[in-house]
């Protein structure tokens, strides 16, 4: 089951108001936007700069995939950039494990990206004269780790993304999606608790590609990671994400479950990327129930005990065979042992629809 945030809701990286100019006039032009508060198209008229991310404020959670997405120049890569500090910010404060990062002098952001933060881009740049053995260890190398522990720590990464026998091939011997498994190895050798990933499978072949993106899943969950994935996929976006961003134009649009933004669109550019979306899997029983009272004033002989029930995370595909095993057209919804609502065929319609949750009283 997808969540929105992780039970601890321990903030692990923390953007708040976090702006990216380029330009030679660049700074000049944050302090227009700091004072007079310009729009991305006042920034470029005026100043002859680019904005690639405006205003962005976001919180990754400890164990949560936050996926970031949107289209080409969306400014989604340039964001994922910013909370590593692999480019500088223009304005704003993002902090990782407490820690604002443009505060930190060299020595100590290398050793934030050693040791906190991995990172795996779309060219996974293995280095072709070594062995997959030997770029996985390689981050364990920078650090100064010895070469039996990094050995060592670098086939346990190899073996738990299902490349524990190619340790001795060289990168030409091995395919795309092989590749892009030795990157997320190496990554993981560092043990860091965030992992940054730069559309890592957008390559790929589409049947390699959706299974790395369940391979990445159930790995960085069972391993207790965080990660921060970018995409230009909505589909990606939902397959691995707890919660999504939406950005457009350097903007964030919309932050919430993927639920959230199938139901409920922030706008018209968020409507039109899920229109295409099926709600099968997406909707679940909470969001398409009516409460008990009001289904029993509208049906005051049925008898709701008698129902089938299932849980307020079954989604719209269980409730639809739930609804097909009975000869009623009402599940019960079921929240530690009491009924929290009812759905109805009505209801089950309004979701597949994307409709608004609330279906009306009247039956």
């Amino acid at each position: 089951m997808k969540t929105a945030m992780n039970d601890s809701n321990e903030v692990l990286v923390d953007c708040q108001n976090v702006w990216k100019i380029f330009g030679a006039r660049a700074p000049a032009a944050v302090k227009a936007v700091s004072e007079r508060g310009l729009s991305k198209k006042q920034v470029l008229k005026d100043f002859d700069c680019v904005v690639g991310v405006s205003d962005a404020s976001l919180q990754v959670c400890r164990g949560e995939i936050f996926c970031i997405m949107g289209l080409s120049g969306s400014g989604k890569s340039t964001l994922i950039r910013l909370l590593n500090r692999l480019i500088e910010p223009s304005l704003g404060k993002i902090t990782v494990k407490g820690r604002e990062i443009a505060k930190l002098n060299a020595a100590e952001l290398r050793d934030m990206r050693a040791r906190y933060i991995g990172m795996v881009f779309q060219s996974v740049a293995l280095l072709p004269y070594r062995t997959v053995l030997e770029n996985a260890a390689f981050g364990l190398e920078v650090r100064g780790v010895a070469r039996d522990e990094r050995n060592k720590t670098a086939r346990a990464a190899l073996e738990k993304v299902g490349l524990a026998d190619w340790t001795a091939r060289y990168p030409s011997e091995l395919s795309g999606g092989m590749q892009q498994r030795v990157g997320l190895a190496r990554a993981l050798a560092a043990d860091p608790e965030i992992i940054l990933m730069d559309e890592p499978f957008s390559a790929l072949d589409p049947l390699i590609r959706r299974q790395l993106q369940d391979e990445f899943r159930q790995l960085t969950k069972s391993l207790g990671k965080s990660a921060v994935f970018i995409t230009h996929d909505l589909e990606e976006a939902i397959r691995i994400g707890d919660r999504i961003a939406i950005m457009k134009d350097g903007v964030i649009v919309q932050v919430g479950t993927a639920e959230d933004i199938v139901t409920k669109p922030a706008d018209d550019y968020v409507s039109d990327f899920v229109a295409g979306i099926s709600r099968i899997h997406l909707v679940k029983a909470h969001s398409v129930m009516r409460p008990v009272a009001e289904f029993q004033s509208a049906h005051p002989h049925s008898d709701v005990n008698a129902l089938l029930r299932t849980s307020p995370e079954a989604d719209i595909g269980e409730l639809i065979d739930l609804t097909m095993q009975s000869d009623r057209d009402a599940v019960a919804v079921v929240d530690n042992g009491t009924i929290v609502g009812i759905v109805t065929t009505r209801g089950l319609l309004r979701g597949v629809a994307g409709s608004p949750t609330r279906e009306p009283v009247a039956a």
